[in-house]
């Protein structure tokens, strides 16, 4: 079916650039790491271990010669609009999230280097003296150096989510893939945290989740994923080698496609 209610439709065997699954390998991909991630279990400021291990596994995925971008959000610090107080301007308040996210990106820069992994921060709002102006061609020609590239500060936009970013960044980079890393393994039809029979989804269409509302990324990312064509996998990002088996197999958490 596609549509609200029972079981998702099945997919069919082809993959996202029209190779068998079975023969898939993923070469260059688009993984979005909400800010929280960065906070560990609290969710809040930064957790040293965790974004080491991030470092690592992402570190892994370049061994394989992926070609690897990053969009990172800021949750853990300041969440725009949701941690504005009451009567702040909703645009002061979105700006205040897009400079939290580029202090996550130079977090994750610096345990990046520190493994010996080249990467390059890319600011969608001019920040000269800590990271590069969003240019794609820039862009481009740091994928082919096999640089990691982080992108921060969303858009640049206010209003917009860095979900809708990473899929707007994951369609310019050309990517096969954006893989959203969060705390849980895949999408649930309820929050399993509070639902121990929540059930968990393998495959979905981009209708499925918009028509049902399931929280995998806000509706205007989903809706840009669809008319993309840009498959979103949701994998739990605090499971070691999660992104590994991610890019090496073509499936893992929750498939949308």
């Amino acid at each position: 079916m596609d549509g609200a209610g029972g079981n998702p439709a099945p997919i069919s065997k082809t993959s996202f650039k029209g190779n068998p699954l079975a023969e898939l390998r993923f070469q260059r991909v688009l993984i979005k790491l909400s800010g929280e991630v960065f906070g560990g279990k609290n969710g809040f400021g930064f957790d040293h271990a965790v974004i080491d291990g991030l470092a690592r596994q992402v570190h892994e995925v370049c061994k394989e010669q992926v070609k690897v971008g990053l969009m990172v959000g800021g949750g853990n610090i300041f969440r725009g609009a949701r941690s504005a107080p009451v009567g702040m301007d909703r645009v002061v308040g979105d700006h205040m999230g897009m400079l939290a996210t580029v202090m996550n990106a130079l977090f994750l820069q610096d345990a990046l280097e520190r493994i010996g992994l080249e990467t390059r921060v890319m600011s969608a709002i001019e920040l000269k003296a800590i990271a590069e102006t969003y240019i794609k061609r820039r862009m481009d020609h740091h994928l082919r150096m096999n640089r990691v590239v982080i992108f921060a500060a969303g858009t640049g936009n206010p209003f917009f989510t860095t979900d809708t970013a990473a899929s707007l960044r994951a369609s310019e980079m050309g990517a096969d893939v954006l893989i959203k890393g969060t705390k849980v393994d895949g999408v649930y039809d309820k929050d399993p945290k509070i639902h121990p029979n929540a059930k968990r989804f393998e495959r979905l269409t981009y209708n499925e989740v918009l028509q049902q509302d399931l929280n995998v990324m806000d509706s205007t990312a989903v809706a840009f994923c669809k008319d993309n064509k840009m498959p979103i996998m949701v994998v739990n990002i605090g499971t070691e080698g999660s992104l590994l088996h991610a890019v090496r197999d073509g499936v893992a958490g929750t498939l949308v496609s």
